[in-house]
């Protein structure tokens, strides 16, 4: 199928395969005519009465490209390598020397290492995906912050009103003493000053006592031996006694009504042996019998055991002088050991009258 020239008129075309044996006119311009490259071309062109439009016809090299290489304005050319495959056809074209033209164009413009510039006409497109992935990655640096900020507004906490009504005290007291303290002062010839009362201690600094275990002490005294602390608190107690030394906290009011001070545990009233087991501190109470456990539990001040009928249970408690031991109602002691028959405590029934 024969070339498409459209109106091309004594089109010369020489491509790299093959080489034009036609001679050329002693009147041609060569590419040594003109003052640059550019010229050259032109002058070469014009003798060959081809447009600028023929050669963008011919080459598929825009008509504006063609047209800014014969100016030689670069600027409007794309990147060097584009420019010089442009100068290359543009001689093939015209029977000239591709070579040779390429070479005159580099001595003409020399390259300055300008980077490289993309084809005049490309639209530069970003991805879409980039812009996606940066405004998720700001909502969810957003989103922590404004957690975090909620955060600490829900968990801050206005000072408690004890602490801030001791520093108004302590405001005050200090306000009330520092006059007088000036006026010590002044008086003083040796320039002591004299202060007031030490204020209390803030409301957060108290703490309670710390709990102390219950014959821990004489437990360390005998060598850390359960028995020997034992032995020596009984011996203790034996010795206070004969001295007529009564702990305050062994004093008990026998003949005490029973007063319910927290919740009451164990047997329903119906299946009471009549007993009842209250805790005047914390404890812990452990009810056995038959080989298994009936109630284990650690009771809080207040709370009482009501003992069951069934026979042959033993309480087991970690201080028995904590636990009061209630008969039908009426205080009768507490319990001696930390092991107790419960059976021993349920009261004898009351004997029948005799007959008459």
């Amino acid at each position: 199928m024969p070339l498409d020239t459209g109106n091309v008129r004594r089109l010369h075309l020489v491509t790299d395969a093959d080489v034009d044996d036609t001679p050329i006119a002693a009147s041609q311009p060569s590419l040594t005519d003109g003052a640059d490259i550019g010229l050259a071309l032109k002058g070469a062109r014009e003798f060959r009465g081809l447009t600028t439009q023929d050669v963008a016809d011919a080459t598929r090299i825009r008509q504006g490209y063609i047209e800014a290489l014969e100016d030689m304005r670069l600027e409007d050319l794309p990147s060097r390598p584009f420019t010089i495959g442009y100068v290359r056809a543009y001689a093939g074209l015209l029977g000239l020397d591709g070579d040779a033209a390429v070479s005159r164009f580099k001595d003409d413009a020399p390259d300055d290492g300008v980077e490289l510039r993309a084809p005049i006409g490309v639209r530069r497109e970003r991805d879409p995906r980039l812009a996606l992935i940066l405004a998720g990655g700001l909502l969810v640096v957003g989103a922590i912050l404004l957690w975090n900020v909620a955060q600490r507004a829900i968990t801050k906490e206005e000072p408690p009103a004890q602490v801030a009504q001791s520093v108004v005290t302590s405001t005050t007291t200090s306000a009330a003493a520092t006059p007088q303290a000036s006026n010590a002062g002044a008086n003083a010839g040796d320039g002591s000053v004299s202060l007031g009362a030490p204020l209390p201690a803030p409301v957060e600094s108290t703490t309670p006592e710390p709990y102390k275990t219950p014959g821990l002490d004489d437990a360390a005294a005998n060598g850390g031996s359960v028995d020997a602390a034992k032995i020596a608190a009984k011996a203790r107690a034996e010795a206070e006694a004969r001295a007529g030394i009564v702990d305050p906290s062994k004093q008990i009011a026998l003949g005490s009504v029973f007063k319910p001070k927290g919740a009451i545990l164990g047997a329903a009233p119906a299946d009471s042996s009549g007993v009842v087991l209250q805790a005047r501190r914390g404890a812990t109470l452990v009810v056995r019998g038959d080989g298994q456990v009936y109630f284990a539990r650690a009771l809080a001040a207040g709370e009482a055991y009501r003992v069951p009928r069934t026979p042959g249970l033993t309480a087991d408690v970690s201080d028995p002088a904590v636990f009061d031991v209630y008969a039908n109602g009426v205080l009768t002691g507490r319990l001696q050991t930390n092991s107790t028959a419960l059976g021993k405590l349920v009261p004898a029934a009351p004997k029948a009258p005799a007959p008459q």
